[in-house]
């Protein structure tokens, strides 16, 4: 746990929640529905830790990683035809293969229970997101959905925190991001919130290098590292 944050720490009225790594592992079909783009252009597919390496961005930024690997990357219209193509085939693997993070469902009740209000945001796309979540009944618990398309610009831009945070009624001072990537840590920032790392998520940077108030090995461990770091404050 990184107790940095320890004095400027308190109970927050609101958390939000990555998806991809944080809240689901959802590699696999992702992985999926790359290399059924990839064979549409009879390219050889990647491997899976392959693409897990790739996710963060958006659905166009793994494209066009995804290309750059098979040894034929794309640009400009080439890369939006992809992208294009690659809609149907992501919407066709979004539950078969993913899964929940340990803890998830656990960890969710807890803060529900306490009344603290929760929210999803994503840089997946919206339906996508909110097809997984209804998949895993966890619609139940989250007051605010915000995927990559709903608002102008993806994490690590503040602007899907802030949507969320304002269809929650709660000020960015008061509410905690919890992620897995730099690019939660900059969204959190630049939306001024505090935010929490969790360890076996997508970077493929050490979470402990990334800047975080906070870091947990898990889900699981979140609300007792929280509640450490109120003590602490």
């Amino acid at each position: 746990m990184n107790v940095g944050a320890s004095k400027r720490f308190r109970s927050p009225r609101a958390i939000l929640f990555d998806l991809d790594g944080t809240l689901i592992d959802s590699a696999p079909d992702i992985a999926a529905a790359v290399n059924e783009l990839l064979a549409g252009r009879d390219l050889p597919p990647l491997k899976v830790d392959q693409v897990r390496a790739m996710i963060g961005g958006g659905v166009m930024k793994l494209v066009e990683r995804a290309f750059a690997a098979s040894g034929s990357p794309l640009r400009g219209g080439a890369l939006e035809e992809a992208n294009r193509d690659m809609a149907p085939i992501y919407r066709r693997h979004l539950t078969g293969l993913t899964r929940l993070m340990p803890g998830v469902r656990q960890v969710l009740t807890h803060f529900h229970l306490n009344g603290t209000a929760m929210g999803v945001v994503t840089n997946k796309p919206q339906l996508a997101t909110r097809e997984i979540l209804l998949h895993f009944h966890l619609t139940e618990y989250l007051g605010a959905i915000v995927g990559g398309d709903a608002v102008t610009k993806l994490k690590p831009a503040p602007d899907a925190l802030l949507l969320a945070l304002d269809q929650l009624q709660v000020e960015p001072h008061q509410a905690l991001m919890v992620g897995d990537s730099i690019s939660d840590v900059g969204a959190a920032r630049a939306a001024g919130m505090l935010v929490a790392l969790l360890r076996g998520g997508y970077t493929q940077v050490p979470v402990e290098e990334l800047g975080a108030d906070l870091v947990c090995d898990s889900l699981l461990d979140l609300p007792s590292a929280m509640q450490r770091l109120q003590a602490a404050a």
